[in-house]
């Protein structure tokens, strides 16, 4: 059948595509490219949804989660406008965007309660000192620690199944520091995971598990696990928006992070996304189950953007233990 039709049609036929498909180019929506933390993920999606049904489609934000650690080395190799961040820029990722001629706009949008979950059938580690938690979790328990009367004696002689982010997590890395005392310092023998969901079923799935997560997580799955209180040496404490904002829930209750390129912010539809992500922050953050920030540091975050403010108020470390006053005197002498 094809052979019957004239090449001069095909030609015009070829002709006809090519003008398609340049009009289908040229009217291409712009496209904001997002990716790292699965804890902040939650609040970025959520943010990215409304904004796309509020522009009615002219701009996408497409949203990925390959970890704090993996969205920085996407952000500084400058094929994403933003990254979330569990936690604060490392000074290697600092030098590596320095190297790269990536300059930020740091913007702290949310406090999070890192929680320790376990299976509701487990009655008996209602509380967690951090002293267990670095009996577990240390590099020399691999091979060793595997039963729960090994952390402590009154605990089941059963064995510890265990489930953590993977090593590209900002969640990982600032879990590691506040409870081991060195970034990325853990055993390397348990289930792990970038997709919290999975960190949660895991522990939802086994009567002995033991896992750690964003608070978000936890919140929408406590049906199915349950937090464990922290004994940071002042007594269990578990998470809330009470023990997070009395700052009395810790050393794992930290701020989490967008980083914004500010090459990016040239164009009109990030500056818009990013307008549209601090007015709506506090509501947003609330609804999917994180702490928001006083509203300065939202407009704070906004004037840094219009002031073209780069870097990091953090200094390339973690800072276990900053509570929220301190994020916003900092972010005011900023």
């Amino acid at each position: 059948m094809l052979n019957l039709i004239s090449p001069r049609i095909y030609v015009v036929a070829i002709i006809i595509l090519g003008i398609w498909f340049s009009i289908s180019t040229t009217n291409a929506s712009p496209i904001i490219k997002i990716d790292g933390s699965s804890t902040v993920y939650p609040i970025t999606e959520a943010v990215a949804e409304d904004f796309q049904i509020a522009k009615r489609g002219a701009i996408r934000v497409t949203v990925g989660i390959s970890g704090t650690g993996g969205g920085f080395k996407k952000f500084c190799r400058d094929e994403i406008d933003i990254v979330n961040a569990s936690r604060a820029i490392t000074k290697l990722e600092m030098d590596t965007c320095k190297a790269a001629g990536i300059h930020y706009i740091e913007m702290p949008i949310a406090f999070d309660a890192l929680t320790i979950a376990v299976n509701p059938k487990n009655l008996w580690s209602q509380s967690i000192t951090i002293q267990e938690l670095k009996k577990i979790w240390e590099p020399a328990a691999q091979g060793k620690i595997s039963h729960w009367n090994q952390v402590n004696q009154a605990w089941p002689d059963k064995r510890i199944k265990l489930f953590g982010p993977g090593a590209d997590s900002g969640t990982f890395e600032y879990f590691t520091e506040a409870v081991v005392g060195k970034p990325k310092s853990s055993r390397g023998d348990y289930t792990a995971s970038e997709d919290d969901n999975v960190l949660v079923q895991g522990v939802a799935s086994d009567m002995y598990a033991l896992g750690f997560f964003g608070f978000a997580y936890y919140i929408e799955n406590q049906k199915k696990i349950r937090a464990v209180a922290v004994d940071g040496g002042k007594g269990g404490v578990l998470p809330s928006a009470k023990s997070v904002e009395d700052g009395s829930y810790q050393p794992l209750s930290r701020p989490i992070f967008i980083y914004v390129n500010a090459k990016s912010t040239k164009k009109p539809e990030i500056k818009e996304f990013i307008k549209y992500y601090m007015d709506n922050a506090p509501a947003l953050v609330t609804e999917v189950k994180y702490f928001p920030l006083p509203t300065e540091i939202y407009h704070l975050n906004i004037e840094h953007l219009n002031k073209q403010k780069t870097g990091t108020v953090f200094n390339g470390q973690s800072e276990i233990g900053v509570q929220i006053n301190e994020v916003l005197k900092r972010e005011s002498r900023f």
